[in-house]
């Protein structure tokens, strides 16, 4: 357990990982986290800004760091989508373990239920979601075609809005690189508000039945 502890601790190290990981530790988190069901807990919102603002201050070509990044998500939806495929409905009775967790995978088919296609575009912005949406895609036959759109935007416009995001606020706020740690913290919290409002609306549902 302690290395395992150490192992997260070292994942999270945000800043760390794009000082000394540059484009290739940028490159295999995005993908595993989009593409291999054991990188749902990977940080990819605060990794992409955080890559940003390093290239605001010239250590990362910005046009680089998109282009692959870029082709690295979508590559991972559609490994994805692929494992779903070729795996089915099977994959529901898999058993929970470290890496795993089967309400992850029923959490992204409610949003599938409910949003269809559009979720692939939406999970993009939801750590967790975005792991498991393009399997479960996967799971329910949605046309490749209508995937691969929905993936190609989706991945474009996570990666752009996400690094240009850090890049214009390393341009803006004078020493960024000294309050990342901030910058960082407010990320990871903004990207879990989605999930935290379901769990509310959740929670005042249950309450309101029981009432």
């Amino acid at each position: 357990m302690e290395f395992i502890w150490e192992w997260f601790h070292q994942i999270y190290d945000v800043e760390s990982l794009v000082r000394f990981g540059g484009l290739a530790a940028l490159t295999a988190i995005v993908f595993t986290e989009t593409g291999l069901l054991v990188g749902f807990f990977l940080p990819g919102d605060s990794l992409l800004v955080t890559a940003g603002i390093f290239a605001a201050a010239g250590d990362l070509d910005l046009w680089t760091l998109n282009i692959v990044l870029s082709l690295a998500a979508i590559l991972g939806d559609t490994v994805g989508y692929g494992i779903g495929f070729k795996t089915g409905p099977m994959i529901f009775t898999r058993e929970n373990s470290l890496f795993f967790n089967r309400k992850h995978l029923i959490t992204a088919k409610e949003f599938y239920d409910q949003y269809g296609g559009f979720t692939i575009f939406i999970a993009r912005f939801i750590p967790i979601l975005r792991t498991f949406a393009p399997v479960v895609a996967g799971v329910g036959n949605m046309g490749y075609s209508r995937f691969i759109a929905y993936n190609v935007f989706g991945g474009i416009f996570w990666v752009l809005s996400m690094t240009l995001a850090g890049y214009f606020l390393g341009r803006m706020v004078p020493n960024i690189q000294e309050q990342i740690h901030l910058v960082i913290a407010i990320v990871i919290f903004l990207s879990l508000l989605p999930g935290l409002a379901k769990l509310a609306r959740e929670k005042w549902k249950a309450r309101s039945s029981v009432g």
